[in-house]
């Protein structure tokens, strides 16, 4: 049997271009997510959340396929929301000052319950050290725009400005957090093959 990948599901949504900035209305889903702060590079609470989140998030794909019967699923990918409390230093220069909400979306058929159930599998077997700060919940981004960047985290700021002028002559203004979705794995793709997506919520 194949496994459904969610990402060719909500294509619109995974696989923006890279040609230019689209605008696209992004549904509520359901997220696995933990909170921090500091340079995702150095930090050793950015590194303790990724490993927390991906250890319940394939507890989760386990269960839901042997547990509920259900299709097996490809693992989404991480995102990442990202903002600083002054946003006038949110910059590539100072990034011990950013804070970050790190996720994974989950299917619609996993639960609170299973989530919970999860969380003491994973608590039993591994136990890593920020598995208590894992929350559940949904998340409705709304009307966003978004492009897709080719090429190093590090070369993001004209991709991000390029969504910025977009949100701008559309008469809108950017609200809530700057989002990434991280399509790549970079412990396995050289930096000017990542794929990311830059998504930025926009309103009235």
């Amino acid at each position: 049997m194949n496994k459904i990948d969610f990402k060719k599901e909500f294509k619109h949504l995974y696989r923006p271009l890279a040609t230019r900035v689209v605008e696209v209305d992004v549904p509520e889903m359901s997220f696995l997510m933990i909170d921090g702060r500091g340079d995702p590079n150095t930090s050793q609470e950015y590194q303790e959340a990724m490993e927390a989140l991906y250890a319940v998030s394939y507890s989760l794909k386990f269960m839901v396929k042997n547990v509920k019967k259900v299709a097996d699923y490809v693992v989404m990918p991480l995102e990442g929301l990202w903002w600083t409390d002054d946003m006038s230093q949110f910059n590539m220069e100072e990034k011990h000052l950013w804070q970050w909400t790190m996720m994974i979306m989950q299917p619609e058929y996993v639960s609170e319950e299973l989530v919970t159930q999860a969380l003491a599998q994973v608590e039993k077997k591994k136990n890593p050290p920020a598995l208590s700060r894992i929350r559940f919940e949904s998340y409705h981004e709304g009307l966003s725009a978004q492009i897709m960047h080719m090429g190093p985290y590090s070369e993001e700021a004209p991709t991000i400005e390029e969504v910025h002028r977009f949100i701008a002559e559309k008469g809108y203004q950017p609200r809530e957090k700057h989002h990434e979705i991280y399509l790549s794995d970079p412990r396995r793709t050289a930096p000017e093959k990542l794929k990311t997506v830059i998504r930025q919520p926009m309103g009235r």
